[in-house]
């Protein structure tokens, strides 16, 4: 069988009994209300056989993690240790740098840009730029892309 990597958003009323099942199999592993696949295949009322035929192609939209990247350009003093915090307060917050680039102070300042894996942050992007922002250290804070 091949599949097209084709996706669909479907109302749950109008699925087939064992995508359901399958669903709440799934959570009840997740949660663990069951301890094994049997079980908890047992309590929905699913064979298992269905289970695993439907379980890796199956999933709730919530359950879905994209990845999505912001690119954040800043401006910050040239002294020890403020880059550093700054990157480690976007770890912090569960973002991941995937990339910076870093100018040549001038005046006083360096412009830096960094691409941030967002998908896990805790909190929303304007929350992590303001707190950026209000960083000792940090003149300008922005995001300048994000997809």
């Amino acid at each position: 069988m091949t599949h097209s990597g084709r996706y669909y958003v479907v109302r749950e009323d109008i699925l087939p009994e064992a995508i359901i099942k399958t669903l709440q199999v799934k959570e009840m592993l997740r949660r663990g209300e069951a301890a094994t696949v049997h079980e908890a295949a047992e309590r929905a009322g699913l064979s298992r056989s269905a289970f695993y035929k439907y379980k890796d192609g199956v999933y709730e939209l919530s359950e879905l993690k994209r990845e999505r990247i912001a690119t954040i350009s800043m401006d910050l003093e040239h002294r020890s240790g403020v880059l550093s915090k700054v990157l480690a307060l976007v770890a912090s917050l569960e973002g991941n740098v995937l990339t910076m680039n870093q100018s040549i102070p001038l005046q006083g300042y360096a412009n830096v840009v960094i691409s941030v894996d967002i998908s896990e942050l805790t909190g929303d992007l304007t929350a992590l730029v303001e707190t950026i922002r209000k960083h000792n250290g940090v003149r300008k804070a922005m995001v300048v892309g994000q997809g």
